[in-house]
């Protein structure tokens, strides 16, 4: 059974180019995947339904600095790099949510991104009754944070889950200082042993 809370599980961008030998990879982005795997396992047995955001974007895209844009060229649709880690364990059911799929958007937070019905991620969490949200993946300081923000202006509960985050990092102590901002938006931030679903 799932909680009266009517939780759902957000997995954000854990794709191979941000994890070890891609494009824009985070230092240990890999080292979240069983976490997150053995969250799955729990959510499954809840009942709990799985969402998973991806970077899906065009070829040519602003958001990329070979056209002005402060990233190198990663996640392009269809690629191996967009391709979700491979040892990541998503149940079938998973419901995937493609973002930065337009040239000028950046798409860093799932809530822009949009389900292949095309439904957005708040429109398929309302569907759900979903009111409670646990975050996990990639990258803390960036798709991480700016979903966990969205989904606080949206009132969901939100439960940060850190030995299931990593960041960036471009600039040193840019993940604590995501880690502040969401909490003090309202997230909850503990470690999966702590997770209840």
């Amino acid at each position: 059974m799932s909680s009266p809370r009517a939780t759902a599980l957000l997995v954000v961008d854990v794709q191979n180019d941000f994890c070890p030998g891609g494009a824009l990879a985070v230092s240990g982005g890999d080292a979240v995947v069983p976490v997150i795997n053995r969250l799955v396992r729990r959510a499954e047995h809840a009942g709990v339904p799985v969402f998973a955001s991806r970077d899906w974007h065009p070829a040519r895209t602003s958001h990329f600095n070979t056209q002005g844009g402060p990233w190198p060229e990663h996640c392009v649709a269809e690629t191996d790099g967009a391709l979700f880690h491979p040892d990541l364990k998503l149940p079938a059911a998973t419901m995937v949510v493609s973002k930065g799929d337009h040239p000028g958007a950046d798409g860093y937070s799932a809530f822009d991104g949009h389900l292949d019905d095309g439904r957005s991620l708040g429109e398929a969490l309302a569907s759900h009754g979903i009111s409670r949200l646990v975050v996990t993946g990639l990258a803390t300081d960036y798709c991480v944070r700016a979903s966990v923000l969205d989904a606080r202006r949206a009132s969901f509960d939100v439960v940060v889950v850190a030995d299931a985050i990593r960041g960036v990092e471009v600039h040193p102590g840019d993940s604590a200082r995501a880690l502040d901002e969401m909490r003090k938006a309202g997230a909850t931030i503990t470690d999966a042993s702590r997770v209840r679903f």
